[in-house]
């Protein structure tokens, strides 16, 4: 019998289900014995991490029974409003430790310990270390409710196996029958890539998307496709589960290149140092621009990631004088397979390319890899060239390519960093301002900002802009783009126009379709930061308290909903009587909850709520519960 109170959820709730022997592995946490479907894999490529373990539905429920997998002990609690929100780890006799996350609610004793934790800290947040053999549980045992807390986007069990090495394994590797899956990945599209300035796809160096449709298992393009140099293979493509309708991880893919492997991604388990990797592993500006997310079937500089094993030349696929056929297989978890076939042919590069749509500026720059790529209207003059002003002067650069919609230059920002550029068809500012390499500290110091890069802060060479400009009133600093990721953060000093030291109500905000605060800091006339974001930063001074609704206040609790426009509620706190009072809080749905630490007291007295914001706007409400 567990040491767990599992009242009105004991073991006989599921009599029909015997535990399983350790031959068999876990028990499903949910639901055992009967169909399960699952909303995320292992591996899944998230927009910052890769998934750590499987969703688990619930049919957009709360409240379901979560069953302890094997005999252990809780050696881990969480509460908080981010990431896994509530969140139980048991660790087993045989090393491993499950991980059950975005719980409503804990059961039995460890329910009483975290309570009683939060009320010593004063914190509705806390993350607890119980001693080993503290509060054992037996396979079987509910020991917690399912939720929806955190940063679930609805209501689901988030389910986790770590080996000794804190690795997050595969769930779908240990044999559970309540998941069945007889469904082939999916393929929508592919994207294949120039990997230096003297590659071409159709005559065209960029990076460029083909829709491909199905053949039996098989998805193929309709033509063939044109191609020279060093050519990269990105592709857009997903699992499904029997009967679940969400996009799940594909855990293993190859690609093949004249018959011959030369990338293959196996993700079987997750470390979790290495899970921002994930961003050198996606086509990142394409997850900014567009929120898609397509996988590289190549090693990208600046990726260390552990999946490659028989990966050879980095997974490029190298052009020649013959056709090249091009096979990429796919399989999830269960052994379901998938495949892509098309056929690269080869082509010399040609200054005059056919199929080029008009530009819609007179002259447009955009940065790919090492490369500045701009695009001019075609003037239909015989002078083309384009002149490039970098530190040492002016150069003439003749097109890479053109036809009489528009004209191509190519520019290895390695070799030149121009400040602008001008042709027949006007001028345009670049403004890169530094070459940031890769893999070692750096500091770049201007009258704009100063930037410290700290080893591993970035992926690859950064070819860094700098600007500051006024807009409604209101500074703004533009710190390279927001399509560059970070690994690491770096530390910037903003060095405004204004004079904030006095000014509380100032802050710092990352703008990126809404304005996110960013915690900063007044010295000797500058904005100082940690951030592992580059792009636009705002100087904004929020005035505004934060609004506090009353929902019930009665002997039995309290709940209300607050919220705040612009930087974010910071801390809450509640008391009773003078004494600190538990607010359990969704940051999704700003609802307070009182949570008394003894059930039988009632709710009753001077009840005081507080509630800052990150400006340090407060707002309050107070009230006599009778």
């Amino acid at each position: 019998m567990s040491c767990l109170s599992l009242q009105g959820f004991s073991q006989s709730v599921h009599p029909e289900i015997p535990l399983r022997s350790k031959i068999e592995g876990y028990l499903f946490p949910i639901n055992p014995g009967q169909q399960n479907y699952l909303a995320g894999t292992l591996g899944e490529l998230r927009s910052t991490h890769f998934h750590s373990g499987i969703d688990i539905r619930t049919n957009n429920r709360t409240g379901l029974a979560v069953l302890a997998a094997k005999n252990g002990y809780v050696s881990r609690a969480i509460v908080g409003t981010a990431g896994y929100g509530r969140c139980l780890f048991v660790t087993h006799p045989n090393g491993q430790t499950t991980v059950y996350a975005h719980l409503d609610s804990y059961k039995g004793e460890i329910a009483n310990f975290v309570r009683q934790q939060q009320y010593k800290r004063k914190s509705f947040e806390v993350d607890l270390f119980p001693q080993p053999g503290q509060f054992p549980v037996e396979e079987g045992d509910t020991i917690a409710l399912s939720g929806n807390t955190g940063g679930s986007n609805g209501p689901h069990l988030h389910f986790e196996i770590r080996d000794p090495n804190n690795e997050a394994l595969n769930p779908l590797t240990f044999g559970f029958s309540e998941i069945v899956d007889t469904s082939s990945p999916v393929v929508q599209k592919i994207a294949l890539r120039t990997l230096d300035i003297n590659s071409r796809i159709n005559d065209r160096f960029g990076r460029f998307e083909f829709y491909v449709y199905k053949v039996g298992n098989s998805y193929v393009f309709s033509a063939p496709i044109l191609a020279s140099g060093r050519i990269g293979v990105e592709i857009l493509a997903h699992d499904r589960l029997d009967k679940s309708p969400g996009y799940c991880g594909i855990n293993s893919i190859a690609l093949f290149a004249a018959n011959r492997m030369i990338f293959s991604q196996e993700i079987e388990k997750v470390n979790f140092l290495e899970s921002r990797g994930i961003l050198t592993l996606m086509d990142f500006q394409t997850l900014k621009t567009k929120r898609l997310i397509y996988n590289k079937l190549y090693v990208d500089d600046g990726n260390s990631l552990r999946y490659f094993n028989g990966t050879e030349q980095r997974g490029e696929i190298r052009m020649g004088d013959l056709e090249v056929p091009v096979k990429i297989e796919m399989k999830d978890a269960y052994g379901n397979a998938s495949e892509v076939v098309f056929t690269l042919k080869p082509s010399n590069p040609t200054t005059e390319v056919k199929n080029m749509e008009p530009v819609k500026n007179p002259l447009e720059a955009e940065v790919l890899g090492n490369t500045l790529i701009v695009n001019s209207k075609n003037c239909g003059t015989p002078e083309d060239k384009l002149a490039l002003f970098v530190k040492q002067g002016e150069i003439e650069i003749a097109p890479a390519y053109k036809n009489q919609n528009r004209i191509v230059y190519l520019i290895d920002l390695k070799k030149n960093l121009p400040d602008s550029v001008h042709n027949c068809a006007g001028s345009l500012p670049i403004k890169l301002r530094d070459l940031v390499p890769s893999g070692t500290d750096y500091n770049y110091f201007s009258d704009i900002a100063d930037l410290h890069f700290p080893k591993g802060a970035l992926y690859d060479t950064l070819f860094l802009t700098a600007s500051r400009q006024k807009r409604e009133g209101n500074e703004v600093f533009t710190l390279a783009s927001k399509l560059v990721p970070l690994q690491r953060s770096i530390t910037v000093r903003l060095k405004p126009s204004g004079d904030y030291s006095s000014d509380r109500k100032a802050g710092v905000y990352y703008a990126d379709g809404g304005y996110d605060f960013v915690e900063s800091s007044w010295e000797n006339g500058k904005m100082t930061f940690r951030t592992r974001d580059l792009g636009e930063f705002i100087i904004l001074r929020d005035t505004v308290p934060p609004t506090i609704s009353r929902l019930s206040t009665t002997s039995n609790g309290a709940r209300f909903r607050v919220r705040d426009d612009l930087s974010g509620i910071n801390y809450i706190e509640a008391n009773m009587n003078g004494k600190w009072l538990l607010m359990t809080y969704d940051h999704k749905t700003g609802i307070l909850q009182s949570d008394r630490l003894d059930k039988k007291v009632p709710l009753q007295g001077d009840f005081d709520l507080k509630v800052v914001d990150h400006a340090g706007n407060k707002s309050t409400y107070k009230q006599k519960i009778p």
